[in-house]
């Protein structure tokens, strides 16, 4: 039976002011240094019409699930161009392979990584991303290298090669606004640690880095802990928890990573992907395509979120909540994640988070693997790119209830208009497999997003036309459509704006 749904502007209640930067992004470690990555999937995977093999034993076939990249070229045109476009943002450079990152600004490696790390950052690598950070707005998040090369188990965390980092940085003029210690550090060994390492020694060097940066660098954020999968949630239909993670490592908490908490974080931080894409389907928590757009899917991004803010509220209370980052599926996006298909979700968990917090989600990734915005290597734009320039376009930073019950063929969201004219932009995903029914109070401007003759499409249609990029990168036009005050129909898995 088709939803029907009566937009009344009158009855809106402010929530909230979100932040500017909400739709922010991952450019990761492994693609500043080159390094490697998620395996691509062939077109016919990504198509659907050829299965990616299911590897069981995830952890010990891990070669087969990954591949070598250069790195990415940071001063492409095409690249600066289309996040520029998305307009401010923050840019955080992290991931597992920072944690095992040398930095070799002075050359002395010469090509040859040293004991205990994985790989090298050149000083030119670092600088060349800075570059891109300044060219686009950006603010720049990092964590910082916490491997068996800086340190062992017992032995508290130098700061040496952090210092280094951020001191390159700031003389450089774009510094470092907001660090984490390390990434994703409850898996502890799994996530590159040093052997042995504990959370009781997180406790320990947490607070060391905290203390360190406002003594040298009062200016950067503390952020953190930049935990994964330490909350109840159920993954892939009802058979994992905490982004399917928990099925091979037992996961720490929050709490016992920050232990007594001395030095005090200015920003909580956590990462949440829907589930696990088919490469770790071995391991759980993986969600079939038949699935995504159900509600059991779409309500994972808010659980989470819902789950962490009292969580945040403990060790930051008050302050804002980011989601450093964050995908349709861990082990870089299922086989659809570049397709029209990961619309709904994505619009869906901005509109979300936005009723439940302020702050900020991270994509994983820009550029890189299938969940990218952009494609890697030709950096030309997938639905998702087109799906977050047009919530930049068009959804202000103050949130209003809708009072509007969330349910099948009815996600809707509203927000203040970002060209700073009275009214509203109302946002509705229809989920369903059918017409969704939209009384609209008054004329309104449309803005209808769908996939280009099936929803596993690689290309996405705006009010019925495609959407890709013209001559020399020139983005196309986005026009909305007149609509009259009545009766409006929403085709099954659109996703649609309306500018009242």
């Amino acid at each position: 039976m088709a939803e029907f749904i009566k937009l009344n502007p009158s009855d809106l209640t402010v929530l909230r002011q979100v932040d500017e930067r909400l739709v922010s992004y991952n450019v990761e470690m492994t693609e500043v240094t080159g390094g490697t990555f998620w395996k691509a999937y062939t077109d016919a995977q990504v198509d659907g019409t050829e299965e990616f093999p299911l590897i069981r034993d995830w952890l010990r076939e891990m070669g087969k699930l990954q591949q070598w990249y250069a790195p990415i070229e940071t001063k492409h045109p095409r690249l600066i161009k289309l996040a520029k476009n998305l307009g401010p943002a923050w840019v955080r450079v992290s991931g597992t392979w920072a944690n095992k990152t040398y930095y070799d600004f002075d050359g002395r490696c010469k090509g040859v990584v040293p004991k205990g790390f994985q790989n090298l950052l050149t000083k030119k690598q670092w600088l060349n991303l800075l570059d891109f950070v300044k060219a686009i707005d950006g603010k720049l998040l990092v964590s910082i290298a916490n491997c068996p090369g800086i340190h062992s188990a017992d032995e508290p965390i130098p700061f040496e090669q952090a210092d280094l980092l951020f001191r390159t940085s700031k003389e450089y003029g774009v510094p470092i606004a907001a660090a984490e210690f390390t990434n994703e550090p409850n898996m502890l060994e799994i996530s590159g640690l040093p052997h042995g390492y504990t959370a009781a020694d997180h406790a320990r060097d947490h607070d060391r880095f905290g203390a360190w940066l406002k003594e040298n660098y009062p200016e950067c954020l503390f952020v953190g802990p930049c935990t994964v999968g330490d909350i109840n949630i159920n993954m892939g239909g009802g058979d994992n928890v905490g982004a399917g993670i928990g099925s091979f490592t037992e996961l720490v908490t929050t709490a016992q990573l920050l232990g007594d908490y001395n030095s005090k974080l200015d920003v909580f931080s956590y990462h949440y992907y829907n589930g696990i894409s088919e490469r770790g389907a071995g391991m759980g928590g993986h969600w079939p395509v038949e699935k995504c757009l159900t509600e059991e899917y779409l309500q994972v991004a808010g659980d989470c979120a819902r789950q962490y803010v009292p969580i945040k509220e403990q060790f930051v209370p008050g302050g804002q909540m980011w989601v450093t980052e964050s995908g349709d599926a861990g082990c870089g996006g299922n086989t659809w994640a570049p397709t029209y298909l990961d619309v709904p979700r994505t619009l869906n968990e901005l509109g979300e988070f936005a009723t439940i917090t302020d702050g900020v989600i991270f994509h994983n990734t820009l550029a890189s693997s299938a969940y990218g915005f952009l494609e890697h290597g030709s950096f030309l734009p997938r639905p998702n790119y087109f799906a977050v320039l047009l919530w930049n376009r068009l959804m202000g930073t103050t949130v209003y209830d809708t009072h509007e019950e969330i349910r099948e063929g009815a996600h809707v969201y509203c927000h203040s208009r970002k060209d700073g004219k009275d009214g509203y932009v109302y946002l509705i995903i229809n989920n369903s497999k059918e017409t969704t029914l939209v009384d609209l109070p008054a004329e309104a401007v449309r803005y209808t997003l769908s996939g280009s003759g099936k929803l596993r499409s690689r290309t996405m249609l705006l009010n019925g036309r495609e959407l890709k990029l013209g001559p020399d990168d020139m983005l196309p036009e986005m026009p909305g459509a007149y609509e009259s005050a009545g009766t409006v129909k929403l085709a099954p898995g659109s996703c649609t704006f309306f500018v009242i």
